[in-house]
């Protein structure tokens, strides 16, 4: 996150929060150094002398001004460690005099308090205020210090051998047409090699199917809610996703679809479809709350709350420091996670380019009606699709469905909803018998030629055998005709 440069006009406008402090006058030694240290250790930020908490430009004696920048930088370095260099600069408007104290992101975290120490002194920013650091939060400040992450530690509990990941194994060479042997492990930095031994990193370990997984994550998981009303109490719909983290995402997001309301117009022989949130948008929301989570929190999941009124997601961690949700549209692919990351990404379950965030901010444009906030939540980063009500949509005559609508089926779940691969408006072709699995196979392809048979089985709610069969079926019969290879072909349907 980037300190950007803006007119002091626009900063007094400004709230308080992560990146930005008010100060009336010199505050206390120990209330300066815990914001300062604060800063340094998460993206940097800016403190205005001058400026009272109603944001009233009240200003500092044009006098006071060298004594107090003397002050400032003997506080910062007496009190702070490792060693912070802040820039202090003087303003003038309106007849009145400002300090600014400027404090970039640290390149040695945790940055902590002289006198208290690294344990009692380390402070990180959550919203407006300075929060204490746990073990757990200055153990994730000095692994990026050290430029790794979390994921990428070795778990020496089970060597590679006796991990069970064969679930993750098949998905990853479905998706990709790539072998995941030991070599292949080792370049993800799913595995390493210790004492030469080969055990699997907490990546290989959070993506596996092994009991490990259950006993070293316990909270890796995604709890979904579907409430009646606007207000968490009584259950309309309940689901825990817990299992695998690649599995987690399009579950998660197949229990969202099931649970809002979709309308629909006819368009020559054609009906496209709208949703009533922007679910491309929501996708990448959930993606981003998996692959950017703080799995080293213990007892924290992500949540997934659905409303009448609202989609509420939130996830353990704060915000990684380079990701600025105030500035969507810019491409940004910083991730807290380096080696689930790239993973995701080969499998197609995150953006390669850092466009995700930008995706979201482009199909917001399109639902003037939702409001999209997010915000941090104690340590977690928690982001809200709420709906402009009108009277309109208060009455019940929004243009919606009455009912969420249940279209797809997964097949992780027998008898639930699962996404469409693709998130554009449907066009759904009519057959003789929409609802036998042939016609909604043929229906997938119609919708995307492109789409793989693994695809097609998670979609029908079919074993990826029943749905080869099918297919083999639909093939011989002269209906279905498959253009080009298995991974970069298409698929024809007879007219």
């Amino acid at each position: 996150m980037n300190l950007k440069e803006r007119t002091f006009e626009e900063i007094l406008r400004s709230p308080e929060g992560r990146t930005l402090e008010f100060k009336a006058s010199l505050p206390k030694n120990s209330d300066l150094a815990k914001t300062v240290v604060a800063f340094a250790n998460d993206a940097g930020g800016e403190i205005f002398v001058g400026v009272d908490d109603h944001h009233r430009a009240v200003g500092v004696p044009e006098e006071e001004l060298p004594r107090i920048e003397e002050q400032l930088s003997n506080m910062i370095y007496d009190r702070c460690y490792p060693s912070v260099l802040p820039d202090i600069s003087f303003l003038s408007t309106g007849g009145r005099s400002f300090v600014r104290v400027r404090v970039y992101r640290g390149s040695m975290p945790p940055y902590y308090l002289k006198s208290e120490g690294k344990v009692a002194g380390t402070y990180v920013r959550v919203g407006s205020s300075n929060r204490l650091a746990d073990e757990e939060i200055i153990a994730e400040l000095e692994r990026r210090r050290r430029n790794i992450s979390f994921d990428g530690e070795v778990v020496l509990e089970k060597p590679l051998a006796e991990l069970d990941f064969r679930g993750f194994r098949r998905i990853y060479e479905e998706k990709t047409g790539e072998l995941l042997d030991d070599s292949a492990l080792q370049k993800l930095e799913l595995a390493k090699v210790e004492r030469g031994v080969l055990y699997p990193t907490n990546a290989l370990v959070l993506l596996s199917d092994d009991g490990l997984r259950r006993s070293m994550f316990p909270n890796a998981k995604i709890e979904c809610a579907r409430f009646k009303g606007r207000s968490a109490g009584e259950f309309i719909d309940r689901k825990t996703y817990d299992y695998g983290i690649a599995e987690q995402v399009e579950d998660a997001y197949a229990f969202v679809l099931r649970n809002i309301n979709q309308s629909g117009s006819i368009q020559g022989v054609y009906t496209v479809s709208r949703w009533e949130y922007p679910v491309k948008a929501l996708r990448e929301i959930i993606r981003n709350a998996v692959v950017h989570r703080q799995y080293s929190l213990a007892g924290k999941d992500i949540k997934i709350a659905v409303y009448d009124d609202m989609i509420e997601i939130t996830s353990p961690g704060l915000l990684p420091p380079s990701i600025d949700y105030s500035d969507m549209e810019s491409r940004q692919s910083d991730a807290r996670n380096k080696v689930i990351a790239p993973v995701f990404r080969k499998l197609g379950i995150i953006d390669q380019w850092g466009n995700g965030l930008k995706l979201v901010a482009e199909e917001l444009k399109d639902y003037p009606e939702i409001q999209f906030r997010w915000r941090e939540v104690g340590l977690s980063f928690q982001v809200q699709f709420v709906k402009k009500f009108t009277d309109d949509s208060m009455s019940g005559t929004s243009g919606y469905l009455s009912e969420p609508q249940a279209v797809y089926r997964s097949s992780k779940e027998s008898g639930e909803d699962a996404a469409p691969p693709f998130n554009e408006p449907r066009k759904s072709y009519h057959f003789q018998a929409p609802t036998a699995p042939e016609k909604l196979i043929l229906n997938e392809i119609a919708i995307n030629p492109s789409v793989t048979v693994p695809e097609l089985a998670a979609t029908a709610g079919l074993s990826l055998r029943s749905c080869e069969r099918l297919v083999a079926a639909l093939k011989s019969s002269g209906i279905l005709k498959r253009i080009g290879s298995a991974r970069g072909g298409h698929w024809q349907i007879r007219p």
